[in-house]
């Protein structure tokens, strides 16, 4: 049976362009998939390595990899995460972010149905004018709570340059 609006179109025709939205908005929330190697012939266990841009300082790249158990209720928590400079750093953009010692979560995903997810957070060390990236599992494994560490360091970007100056003025 087909249901018509008013202008003739039938509402799953209406609805593709909404739909057609909402999907280009999530691929521009997710990492894109670089990688995906097998663990073996015997496995439906994977990993996945995925690149993302840090939302607030355009200029950081990270490649995470981490493992996808297809058919298991929960994918392992080991995970890697490694972070560069792919761009200019201003100071205009560390403005903007949170410089608080806990830092901020810029990425999310779930590794369970059951509330574990794989976090990635920033934090800036002022005193080294370096960004921080952790990334670890919110639900403890085999007794072991899961992480890894990256640094940028800010040394030769624009960013740097401002906060010398900055510092210089100041003493």
């Amino acid at each position: 049976m087909k249901i018509s609006t008013r202008a003739g179109i039938s509402s799953k025709t209406a609805l593709l362009p909404v739909a057609a939205v909402f999907a280009l908005l999530l691929s521009g929330c997710s990492p894109k998939e670089v990688g995906d190697v097998s663990l073996g012939l015997f496995t439906t266990k994977d990993i996945k390595i995925q690149t993302f841009n840090d939302p607030a300082i355009a200029g950081v790249t990270c490649h995470i990899s981490h493992v996808e158990a297809n058919l298991d209720l929960a994918d392992p928590s080991d995970m890697a995460i490694a972070c560069r400079q792919t761009g200019e750093i201003t100071a205009a953009m560390l403005s903007k972010i949170d410089k608080s010692k806990s830092g901020e979560v810029i990425f999310s995903t779930s590794k369970s149905i059951l509330f574990k997810h794989l976090k990635i957070r920033r934090i800036f060390d002022a005193d080294n004018k370096t960004l921080v990236y952790l990334s670890y599992s919110t639900k403890e494994s085999a007794g072991s709570d899961k992480h890894s560490l990256t640094t940028v360091p800010l040394w030769g970007s624009q960013a740097w340059q401002e906060l010398e100056q900055a510092t210089a003025v100041t003493k």
